[in-house]
């Protein structure tokens, strides 16, 4: 059905009268069934700093939509909150939250045909989990970010949520004091907002900019400033406007526009998770992608911000510097942009940055000028070898040599690793592998967030690899790849890794490799059985029968 669908509906005679009997009951009058109904996917909750600040929006966005002329109905969506579950067995349902989301605001805007969606968010997974849910329904949607939190500060030192973990390492390591380890702790998140760095969150709402299906300008405010919800309303009433022009994401959300957002991504030196999520999005709007379109948009995109988690500066400050639509002008003016992508305020977005200068200001160092960017190429690189034929994930901004050959230390979960990591167990030139946290072995793809952050604390983000069938927070850097597939839950080469194994990662030659011959890896994979699912019952386990590889965006709804 197309635009005002279900004022079609309830306004089809008699038959419908008892549909009208129930709007009546929640505010509806004679004059307003003839009103556009648009949702509001509220992912309000005071369990985590990210959502915790929503409600105000919401409340901004309901009056504006009203103001414009819809009728906005209100519907909750669960959230999870990974800086809170990390290093638990709660840490498992982050990626399968983002499922959750996508499946709850289908649910809604397709079981109440509803005209439009207007979806709020704050956490990792809100992001990604609203926007495929969007592509799916494919009514006129509009994504409202809550917003960054303001950074922390610890004896002049800016803090994000990484701070903490970071401090966990360097504080077993004898390198940092019980004072300042617990006035890093009690002082890194100050306000609500999701996590300050260009982290996963931070990194989703930004290149929903580029996308074209968040207003420009509006990704990097801090969560509690009025000027966020200032945009919450204007957000509103952009999208009652795509609503009566019937612009809907799939006119939006195309091959051209996912290029768009991975080079913002790349460009802002984004989170890996931008993969596993885009993968995800483009699979939800059914445009063609894979993994390798991020390895060939890495290779023509320089990166122009000095973010954290490997640079020196919080969102907040990205924001003040000319923020998402400086860089992204920048990518214009050098023809790395299509600019003619339709955005949805009904103009491309070309348009839509015809105001913002070709460079940044020269009063601030967070967005370099084009003539000198802080690595002349993308940050995410796709590497594949024997330990990953189908692909994985190399961060590789803020290391000196992304290149190192070392010995396998192998561990078959999280917990197992980080217990090692600090009993200071893992030396200079070890390769750590931490298997079986794959979509299906999980299940899920924890994030490693605490070892990766362990080890830099320790010192030794530049001399220790680590790699994973399971994800890593945006928080993380250090010389890390993740996503490898297949996992070892279905006998990737990554399960037949044994303790010593030589192993060679190296970003310049985008090479990932167990460095024993390929009749020992045969012999191990004919010796090899597949463990027992983790979970029988219940969401994890209908996960683990559903989930595809994470090589195609680790999706629950794919057809082969």
């Amino acid at each position: 059905m197309s635009s005002n669908r279900r004022s079609r509906l309830i306004t089809q005679g008699v038959a419908r009268s008892p549909n009208r009997a129930m709007l009546r009951a929640v505010g509806f009058g004679d004059g307003d069934f003839e009103k556009p109904i648009v949702g509001v996917a509220n992912g309000h909750s005071t369990m985590n700093p990210c959502n915790a600040g929503i409600q105000p929006l919401v409340d901004r966005a309901i009056a504006a939509l009203s103001e414009a002329g819809a009728m906005p109905q209100v519907f909750g969506v669960p959230t999870v909150t990974d800086g809170i579950g990390m290093g638990t067995e709660g840490m498992k349902y982050s990626l399968v939250s983002r499922e959750v989301i996508a499946d709850a605001i289908e649910t809604s805007v397709n079981g109440q045909c509803m005209d439009g969606v207007l979806v709020v968010g704050g956490c990792d997974k809100n992001m990604p989990g609203g926007m495929m849910a969007m592509a799916r329904t494919n009514v006129p949607g509009i994504y409202v970010y809550a917003g960054t939190i303001k950074p922390g500060e610890w004896k002049g030192q800016k803090l994000t949520i990484v701070s903490p973990f970071e401090a966990v390492g360097a504080f077993a390591a004898g390198k940092m004091s019980r004072e300042d380890y617990e006035g890093i702790e009690r002082n890194a998140c100050p306000s609500v907002g999701a996590c300050g760095g260009m982290y996963t969150a931070n990194t989703m709402s930004s290149s929903f900019e580029a996308l074209g299906m968040s207003l420009l300008g509006s990704s990097q405010m801090a969560s509690p400033d009025a000027e966020k919800a200032d945009s919450a309303a204007a957000s509103a009433a952009v999208l009652v406007r795509a609503v009566e022009r019937d612009l809907k994401p799939r006119d939006i959300i195309t091959r051209q526009s996912i290029e768009n957002a991975i080079t913002l991504v790349m460009a802002t030196g984004g989170s890996t998770n931008a993969v596993l999520h885009y993968l995800a999005i483009a699979h939800a709007a059914e445009v063609p992608w894979t993994i390798d379109d991020f390895e060939r948009i890495r290779a023509r995109t320089p990166v122009l911000c000095d973010l954290k988690p490997s640079g020196r500066f919080v969102a907040t400050d990205f924001h003040a510097a000319g923020g998402v639509p400086q860089v992204l002008r920048m990518l214009l003016a050098h023809g790395l942009l299509h600019g003619d992508c339709m955005t949805i305020t009904g103009r491309t977005i070309a348009e839509e940055l015809a105001d913002v200068p070709d460079e940044p200001r020269s009063d601030q160092e967070v967005i370099r000028p084009w003539r000198d960017p802080l690595y002349a190429h993308g940050h995410l690189a796709i590497l594949k070898g024997n330990l990953a034929p189908e692909g994985c994930v190399a961060k590789i901004t803020g290391l000196k040599n992304p290149s190192i050959t070392g010995p396998a230390r192998v561990f078959d979960s999280e917990p197992a690793c980080m217990e090692a990591i600090m009993a200071r167990r893992i030396r200079p030139g070890d390769v750590v592998v931490i298997r079986y946290e794959g979509p299906k072995g999980g299940p899920g793809m924890q994030e490693m967030l605490a070892p990766t952050s362990a080890i830099i604390g320790q010192g030794l983000g530049e001399s220790v690899g680590l790699i994973t069938d399971g994800r890593f927070s945006g928080g993380t850097w250090g010389m890390v790849v993740g996503h490898v597939a297949p996992e070892a839950q279905v006998g990737g080469t990554i399960a037949l890794v044994r303790e010593g194994d030589p192993i060679t990662i190296d970003a310049h030659r985008l090479l990932i490799q167990l460095d024993v011959s390929d009749e020992e890896i045969a012999r191990r994979r004919a010796a090899w059985k597949a463990p027992a699912p983790r979970y029988t019952r219940g969401l994890l386990a209908k996960y683990t029968r559903l989930v595809s590889t994470a090589s195609r965006g680790a999706v629950t709804d794919a057809t082969e």
